[in-house]
């Protein structure tokens, strides 16, 4: 994870959402590393967007080191990619 150990995007998603499959094909074109949890699986991980949501399960969300994003666009992520984890960015061609 990329809070804790600097290797991966953070990308929470649910089986079944549009959104979540559209920016994790984004990201994967991007050639940024991702750690996904499905939060219907993990109920720490559906508790950690609820934080970061206003109480909602809202997916896709994204956490790069200390930004929390809700539904982001690529840009945003690769924003915050830039800002909080650009080695993530040696891998790739960015």
């Amino acid at each position: 994870m990329t809070t804790a150990h600097g290797s991966a995007v953070e990308f929470y998603w649910r089986p079944g959402c549009g959104f979540c499959m559209m920016l994790r094909a984004h990201l994967e074109r991007a050639g940024l590393p991702l750690h996904e949890v499905n939060i219907w699986d993990d109920p720490e991980a559906a508790a950690r967007v609820r934080a970061a949501a206003d109480g909602n399960e809202t997916v896709p969300t994204v956490f790069v080191g200390p930004a929390a994003m809700v539904n982001p666009d690529i840009d945003q992520v690769l924003a915050a990619v830039r800002e909080h984890a650009p080695e993530l960015l040696d891998r790739t061609n960015q």
